[in-house]
């Protein structure tokens, strides 16, 4: 009874203090919230036994979020710097505040909707600090699992084909761990952090890459009535962050009008070549490792319904995009053009009345568009193999 008192007085506690941070808190505050959660996170993940995989997956996911916070705390809440007070969030549109804030950034001082706007932001910046604790809560509880010694009776039942499981089981985990830790490399999250600062995921930064001579070559595939789908394995750092927590081997989706691929297209990150977004994609992005590969397929699309797509994606390119970084997180998208990659070829199918599976776009994995053809929608069209 005492310890189940004492549970619920820290829950009262921490809801305190994340009202008060949302109410009063600054950007140093932000920040050095986001830093307590992530190392409380990562010392628990060290302390609780269980899956090497799973424990270096969540140190990744800790990691990724405390750099997305941090980044949304600085340019997203309070672009316009640090303030020396704790009252950021009301101390500059009244007279008197609690300190001094954060210059334009205060709730008062910037009309009714630039008030709304910023309340929204800090409340999203609250619900970025929560997410990683619902996270650690659900792995925890539902994968983590406790290693023991057998009692001296289980032990005479341990048989030769158990120590060789056994064997195969540790000789796989190894292999594993190998591997992730190729994939978690540094230069692959330097890249990523690099890279941060172009994506925005509550404006559009992009527009017009796809030029006139694109829409021409699209137009002239309209009389093929099959619509394609290219399922990719890039090996850029990206794709192979998050082959980690998908245990898949191809994680990227784009669309092509031609069987050719002079068409391709989806949502990525430009690739220092555009913003981010909806671009145009030619074989040489998806050559970046040794074993990168392609795997094309068809849907049958009448000519109209491939029209209708093409008028879309002219749509978005005129409106503008921008691609959806959390969203591969949390499946949200805070305006109609941003996207990421399988939610952007979902979205057109369902646009065009041609998707074959239901789902939510935002929980659309690239892998999804094969594994979920249960009527056997799709025709396979031919596989690319590179290096």
């Amino acid at each position: 009874m005492k310890l189940r008192r004492y549970f619920v007085l820290i829950n009262i506690l921490i809801g305190l203090a994340i009202a008060g941070l949302f109410c009063f808190g600054g950007p140093r505050l932000f920040v050095s919230a986001y830093v307590a959660v992530f190392a409380v996170l990562a010392v628990r993940n060290l302390l609780v036994r269980g899956s090497l995989r799973i424990r270096i997956g969540l140190w990744v996911i800790y990691a990724f979020f405390l750099a997305v916070q941090i980044v949304f705390a600085t340019e997203g809440i309070f672009p316009d710097g640090i303030g020396d007070g704790v009252g950021s969030g009301l101390g500059v549109g009244i007279g008197s505040g609690f300190g001094p804030g954060l210059g334009s950034g205060s709730g008062f001082g910037l009309g009714p909707e630039g008030a709304l706007l910023f309340w929204l932001r800090k409340l999203f910046g609250i619900v970025l600090l929560v997410v990683p604790m619902f996270i650690s809560r659900y792995v925890t509880a539902g994968k983590y699992a406790a290693y023991y010694l057998p009692s001296v009776s289980e032990a005479r039942a341990i048989s030769i084909a158990g120590f060789r499981e056994n064997y195969r089981r540790f000789r796989s985990a190894a292999s594993d761990a190998k591997s992730v830790t190729e994939k978690l490399s540094p230069d692959n999250f330097k890249e990523i952090f690099e890279d941060l600062h172009r994506f925005d995921q509550f404006n559009y930064v992009n527009d017009g890459s796809l030029t006139d001579a694109y829409f021409e070559e699209a137009s002239a595939a309209l009389s093929d009535e099959r619509l394609y789908i290219v399922i990719s394995n890039t090996g850029s750092p990206a794709s192979e962050i998050i082959s980690v927590f998908t245990s898949k081997q191809f994680n990227h989706a784009s669309l092509s009008f031609d069987r050719d691929l002079k068409t391709l297209i989806s949502y990525n990150g430009g690739d220092r070549v555009y913003p981010p977004g909806l671009n145009p994609e030619m074989l040489s992005f998806f050559n970046r490792k040794e074993g990168a590969g392609i795997l094309v397929y068809s849907l049958p699309c009448p000519e109209g319904k491939k029209g209708f797509v093409l008028d879309k994606i002219r749509e978005i390119n005129e409106e503008g995009s921008a691609y959806n970084m959390l969203g591969l997180v949390s499946g949200v998208s805070f305006r109609p053009n941003i996207m990421f990659c399988s939610q952007f070829v979902y979205r057109m199918l369902e646009l065009a009345g041609l998707a074959y599976f239901t789902k939510a776009n935002g929980k659309v994995e690239p892998t999804d568009f094969v594994e979920l053809d249960y009527r056997r929608a799709l025709r396979f069209e031919y596989e690319i193999l590179f290096n």
